[in-house]
């Protein structure tokens, strides 16, 4: 079955009628259906589906075993997202598994597609949960404490779902599994519209982290408080800075707020230069909360440095795509938690909006059957 014809099966899960797109979060409904969706289609392809102690779905073609390959993406969304990022690399995967079994090709190396839990960290806030978890980048009990916006913790929406978080943790035994690894996902950005290449490769990840700012000043009445009374809590270059998130609390619209949490997502091309940028806010931030009386406490809550992906792996799988370009990326992904544990790659299929996180993004058919035509290839060569 096509990549594409694929991607359509998930068209109606988890859609998001508020804010357009889909918001599929970890252990929620729709995520929970595309988790069944997954190992249903894996045993279609006669793979062998097990789930780790961190809640990352792996399918299995042959036996599971050591320094095996790798190709793995992820099935949540953030609040309102697309169609594609995440979801892309799964099916591309199982495409591409489905059409070497076909061709008759048989793997002489263990081969596992892996779908990794909570990598946007729509639900819990921290970004590539599952891979962090699985490779220490968080500890089990940092992780287990971690609330998603209605007070459940992530130690009881995985109790829920049937997972025992006092298993979850670093996971060597898994670790070991990965001999080298490759991730497919729709390009965040407009690198591939002017190259007219369908297919590039990525070379490295900028430095990102997220901050929470929460600003508190006094609550009162927002119609007969005076002005004079209140006390409202309310670029580098190649850096940049977003705020994408804010909570007023108590959060009624005649109140004036007690408290503002806001998050701040802050990336740049190298970890001097991003923490630079987050040192630069937090000066402005204190500065501002004292001119008004109120004070102001920022958390850091997840934080990756620059990422350069394996060179010889970069320049092999550019080699066997006919010179594909080259390209960074802005954006984070479960490939870049665990290049600094094996050999890792990616791949992106062109996005001809630009658009990504949101429902404008994009990929077109002959472009996700190239995407899924250059995986297959890359899993046969290193598994043959």
């Amino acid at each position: 079955m096509s990549t594409s014809r694929l991607l359509a099966e998930l068209d109606d899960v988890g859609r998001d009628r508020r804010r357009g797109g889909y918001s599929r979060h970890v252990f929620d409904r729709g995520e929970r259906e595309l988790r069944e969706w997954f190992a249903e289609q894996a045993g279609r392809r006669g793979l062998q589906v097990e789930t780790d102690r961190n809640a990352n779905l792996w399918a299995w073609w042959g036996e599971p075993g050591d320094d095996a390959v790798v190709t793995a993406s992820h099935l949540d969304s953030v609040p309102g997202g697309g169609a594609f990022d995440g979801p892309l690399g799964v099916v591309s995967a199982l495409a591409a598994v489905e059409s070497l079994r076909d061709s008759g090709f048989r793997p002489r190396r263990p081969l596992a597609v892996v779908a990794f839990a909570e990598e946007e960290g729509g639900r819990f806030g921290v970004p590539c949960l599952g891979s962090r978890l699985l490779s220490g980048g968080i500890s089990r009990d940092a992780a287990c404490a971690l609330r998603d916006p209605d007070g459940t913790t992530f130690a009881e929406a995985m109790r829920a779902a049937g997972h025992d978080p006092e298993r979850a943790g670093r996971d060597d035994a898994a670790l070991r599994r990965i001999g080298r690894l490759v991730e497919l996902h729709v390009e965040q950005g407009k690198g591939l519209i002017d190259l007219h290449r369908p297919v590039a490769v990525a070379d490295s990840i900028l430095a990102h982290g997220r901050w929470r700012f929460r600003f508190r000043g006094e609550g009162n009445h927002a119609g007969a408080t005076p002005i004079g009374d209140r006390r409202e809590a309310a670029a580098r270059e190649q850096a940049r800075a977003t705020v994408g998130r804010v909570e007023a609390t108590p959060g009624g619209t005649n109140v004036i707020a007690s408290a503002v949490d806001l998050w701040l997502d802050a990336r740049a091309p190298l970890h001097p230069a991003a923490r630079a940028l987050v040192d630069e806010i937090a000066r402005h931030a204190h500065e501002h909360a004292h001119d008004e009386g109120c004070t102001v406490e920022i958390t850091e809550e997840s934080y990756g440095d620059t990422v350069h992906f394996d060179p010889g792996l970069r320049d092999e799988l550019r080699a066997q795509l006919d010179d594909a370009p080259v390209l960074p990326t802005g954006a984070g992904h479960d490939a870049g938690v665990l290049a600094a544990h094996a050999p890792t790659a990616m791949l992106f299929v062109r996005n001809p909006t630009g658009v990504s996180h949101a429902p404008e993004e994009h990929a077109e058919p002959d472009d996700c059957a190239a995407g899924t035509t250059a995986l297959a290839d890359v899993l046969r060569r290193w598994t043959a």
